[in-house]
């Protein structure tokens, strides 16, 4: 199947999902992220702010201010086809860009450098058990994670996690998944 095909799969299965559901996993995937050594460890968190069909980010994304961390989120510049991240401290910070996004204002905050995301949590809509997944299309987090050099992670329902993905040469696997039952690292899924 092609991940074009598969890419339609999983947005209909999670379209599928009643509210109380979803927020039944929503609230599994934050507890098991915020009480894991991953976590606990990193000062600098990259995250998006959620849209749509994505897992809720905004209570992670609270959760992390009120542990003193810094969270950083993604801008898209969609001419050059990449990613900047800039820290956020406040929604005042964001500003409503194409598709309806929440995207920092790069006139109220300051960019960051890659490499002081202690962990990025990478969106997705299915991933497999060596780490690879398929997201929302444009490959925009593959080019920004070729060189990133810190832990990758992505939250994902148990659904969304199957045996074997197909990968091209540019695809890059995140460290681990947090699922609704816990942490499954990269090769010992």
């Amino acid at each position: 199947m092609q991940k074009r095909n598969m890419r339609k799969d999983a947005k209909d299965e999670l379209k599928k999902l009643s509210d109380a559901h979803r927020m039944q996993i929503e609230k599994k995937l934050k507890q098991n992220l915020v009480s894991s050594d991953v976590w606990k460890r990193a000062d600098r968190i990259g995250i998006t702010v959620s849209k749509g069909m994505e897992w809720d980010t905004n209570p992670i994304i609270e959760a992390a201010w009120q542990e003193g961390k810094t969270v950083a989120v993604p801008k898209c510049y969609p001419d050059e086809r990449k990613l900047t991240f800039f820290d956020f401290h406040t929604y005042d910070q964001l500003e409503t860009v194409y598709y309806n996004l929440l995207e920092p204002n790069p006139n109220k905050t300051d960019n960051v450098n890659k490499e002081t995301i202690d962990l990025l949590i990478v969106p997705g809509l299915l991933f497999d058990q060596g780490g690879f997944r398929i997201g929302f299309g444009g490959g925009y987090y593959d080019r920004f994670l070729a060189d990133f050099p810190n832990r990758t992670l992505s939250l994902a329902a148990d659904f969304q996690v199957v045996e074997k993905l197909p990968s091209d040469s540019y695809d890059v696997p995140v460290d681990s998944l947090i699922t609704e039952h816990g942490m499954l690292d990269q090769g010992g899924m």
